[in-house]
């Protein structure tokens, strides 16, 4: 029980930091459920650059049980978010961080060559009643599109058992009924793994993606593998632009309801 480690082992435990979660670009390290949000942007910063893209993130929401420490996990690695282009900005309320977020989507409107980034990926957060409450700017934010270098995850904080909310709640049904594809890590791996397939998805089909989270993923903790590259996902398509016709007409160059493009 006593021997000593091998001397490669013992190396690699005096360089473990627990900021390796933030730090490391390549690599294992131990981090909790929401931490694994926290890094996830900068995984999805780390991927565009890579293919020679210069993006930028932005995070938006209001706390809430599971994710009620989200916003301070974000405020400790703010050193590491700035190097990364990503802003973090709590929101007053749910509906006017999705509706910031949904902002960010609208680089396609600017003159051409006066645009900083090729693009701005985000991430709303909020409990479940805050999604019921979002549906209709999910749904307009659906309809306006998102832009080929940016896309938008909505991350859900459901409590199943009413552990701190009066009532159990589930929001794969707003998000299913608003137009997100619903994604559902089981896993603090997951997370970052499933996370930079929900960002291509946006992308390539135009819509934001909705993240469940439940507490019992969030605030477990365990060992992840860091890599942008760890999963293959299909680069940038076909996003297509709200025209700003009415969205009941029929006239030929109106966005259609991209109901088929996240199945594709």
């Amino acid at each position: 029980m006593n021997a000593p480690l091998p001397e490669h082992i013992r190396k690699a435990l005096e360089t473990v930091t627990l900021d390796d979660k933030y730090s490391l670009d390549h690599g294992r390290a131990f981090m909790s459920g929401v931490q694994a949000l926290v890094k996830l942007p900068m995984l999805q910063r780390q991927r565009d650059a890579l293919v020679g893209k210069n993006t930028a993130g932005f995070i938006s929401g209001y706390r809430g049980s599971p994710l009620g420490g989200y916003d301070q996990a974000l405020q400790k690695a703010a050193p590491y978010l700035k190097q990364q282009n990503i802003v973090f900005q709590p929101g007053v309320n749910e509906e006017l961080a999705a509706t910031a977020l949904w902002g960010t989507q609208q680089l396609g409107f600017a003159p051409p060559g006066s645009n900083k980034f090729d693009g701005v990926f985000g991430i709303w957060y909020g409990k479940g009643p805050g999604v019921d409450r979002c549906s209709d700017v999910f749904k307009h934010a659906n309809m306006a599109g998102t832009t080929p270098w940016g896309g938008v995850i909505a991350v859900a904080g459901d409590d199943h058992i009413s552990k701190s909310s009066t009532a159990a709640h589930q929001s794969d049904h707003i998000f299913k009924a608003c137009g997100l594809p619903v994604f559902f890590p089981a896993s603090v791996q997951e997370i970052l793994d499933l996370g930079l397939h929900a960002f291509a998805m946006s992308r390539f089909s135009g819509v934001w993606a909705g993240m469940k989270t439940i507490q019992e993923i969030v605030e477990s903790s365990a060992t992840a593998m860091i890599d942008p590259e760890r999963v293959a996902c299909t680069s940038a398509g076909p996003t297509t632009r709200w025209t700003r016709k009415p969205a009941c007409s029929t006239t030929s160059g109106t966005r259609p309801w991209p109901t088929s493009a996240p199945t594709a």
